[in-house]
């Protein structure tokens, strides 16, 4: 028979804190969400305020120690990473916290883009210029507001038509001599009903003396399936044409935008905002985190020396816990940010100094286990965030990549196989292209065994064409130049 009792036992157990789940939010967030929250706390949390004129101290550091005014002595293969950060003061004890700083609040963002106009716009400013009658201009305004972004008409006239009553009555016939007008404008091509269509509108702008001009518009008109398909013998024999007529009709059509719209966008460009600076110095690799593109924040002096005074004012008193956490997770994302970064710049020097065809392999536990944390937060630091280097902007997930065993038992990047790729084909010699058999043999000479299936996918990354494909089109040049 079971009967009631007390046991003791102890065991351990994470708990998801608020203030954890807060930091591991922080930790993820790219720059430009990041910019995004911390204006939604600083007009939602009144404890918080944007500091106008504070300023903290710069930190210098060196891979490896502790600061101690001096260069600190490495091992002479070791690359050397100075660490150029802002400091951090003690944010846990008191109401008079300093600042966080995100970089002085007079430093705009180096570019400032504009949204153009969109396509719609473009096209009813150039109906103004026509100076219509009122009748076509209600029916051109009807058309060009069923046209989308790529520049196609995308309702029937029909339907166009019913969309106009009962307040106007029109005919098919009025309905097509408008949008004939509304093809005339630019960009060519806009306000077609297929893709021929389309190319046909863009033909008809060309001289009449253009070479191989009538074979493409019967390309456009019927034979596009052949040209999508490359069956280059059967459209050879449909149209009857020569291979030097049928090679400048394929080389017109394929000049032409099948999507006439996209060249007019509203959408404003996004900018790369890099989080991690790095920059060759005398004595190294500087990694610099980046501040200026984040509000500098602080809590408000005066209103948490009246809640230390007050025993009510719950609410405020959690905000002030609120934004002392936020500070606090702030710092921790700094500092993660910081190692993470420090760590890949001594792994990547040789990239750095060198090029793609020097990246080391390198996974995210390599990174993990160099500065004492776990696979998953060093994915959070690495998802979104870029490093501005000397070769360019990259992705902090661009420097990890898989290996491939070599025959001296050391493992090269894939990234760098790539780049061994793309330069050996672009040294190659035109009329004779490398195979990627070729470039599989080349690849195994140089101590990096790697099979053909491999030198296929990873030329098709690149975007490079197979070697008959780069041939035959070695030859339509010469023959366009000759």
């Amino acid at each position: 028979m079971l009967k009631a009792s007390l046991q003791l036992r102890m065991g351990q157990q994470l708990t998801m804190t608020p203030q954890l789940q807060q930091a591991i939010r922080l930790l993820q967030l790219p720059t430009i969400e990041l910019q995004a929250h911390i204006r939604e706390l600083l007009e939602s949390n009144v404890m918080l305020e944007q500091d106008e004129e504070g300023e903290t101290e710069r930190l210098e550091a060196l891979a490896g120690g502790p600061e101690t005014g001096g260069e600190t002595a490495v091992a002479p293969t070791e690359p050397q990473v100075e660490v150029v950060d802002e400091g951090w003061d003690d944010q846990s004890t008191g109401p008079a916290e300093n600042p966080w700083s995100g970089g002085d609040d007079d430093r705009e963002q180096e570019f400032a883009d504009e949204a153009g106009k969109s396509l719609r716009d473009h096209l009813l400013w150039q109906l103004e210029l026509a100076h219509p009658s009122a009748r076509e201009l209600l029916i051109a305004r009807a058309i060009i507001d069923a046209i989308n972004d790529d520049g196609y008409l995308t309702d029937t006239l029909e339907e166009i038509i019913e969309t106009l009553r009962p307040e106007t009555e029109c005919t098919l016939e009025e309905m097509e001599n408008v949008l004939a007008i509304v093809q005339t404008f630019d960009p060519a091509g806009v306000g077609a009903r297929t893709v021929g269509e389309c190319l046909l509108l863009q033909l008809d702008q060309l001289s009449p003396q253009t070479p191989g001009l009538l074979t493409a518009r019967l390309i456009a008109r019927d034979h596009l399936e052949h040209v999508a398909g490359r069956e280059l013998a059967a459209l050879r024999r449909a149209l009857s044409a020569s291979d030097e007529e049928l090679e400048q009709s394929l080389a017109l059509v394929r000049s032409l935008n099948p999507r006439p719209g996209s060249i007019i966008s509203a959408s404003a460009a996004e900018y790369v905002i890099p989080d991690v600076l790095v920059r060759r110095t005398a004595r190294g690799w500087s990694v610099e985190v980046s501040h200026s593109t984040l509000p500098r924040i602080r809590i408000n002096d005066e209103y948490a020396r009246l809640i230390s005074r007050e025993a009510s004012h719950a609410a405020l008193r959690t905000q002030l816990q609120e934004a002392r956490w936020l500070l606090k997770s702030l710092e921790i994302r700094q500092d993660t940010l910081t190692r993470v970064a420090r760590s890949i710049v001594e792994r990547q020097h040789a990239f750095l100094e060198q090029g793609e065809e020097h990246m080391k392999p390198m996974i995210l536990r390599d990174i993990a286990e160099a500065i004492g944390m776990h696979e998953s937060t060093v994915s959070r630091v690495t998802s979104g965030k870029y490093m501005h280097t000397p070769r360019g902007v990259f992705e902090l997930r661009y420097f990890f990549s898989s290996q491939v065993e070599g025959n001296d038992g050391l493992g090269t990047s894939s990234t760098a196989i790539r780049a061994k790729i793309r330069k050996l084909i672009k040294d190659e010699t035109p009329g004779n292209p490398l195979s990627d058999s070729r470039i599989a043999e080349v690849l195994s000479s140089e101590g990096i065994p790697v099979a053909r299936r491999t030198v296929a996918k990873y030329r098709e990354m690149l975007g490079i064409a197979p070697s008959s494909e780069r041939k035959r089109t070695h030859s339509r040049e010469q023959a366009v130049n000759q």
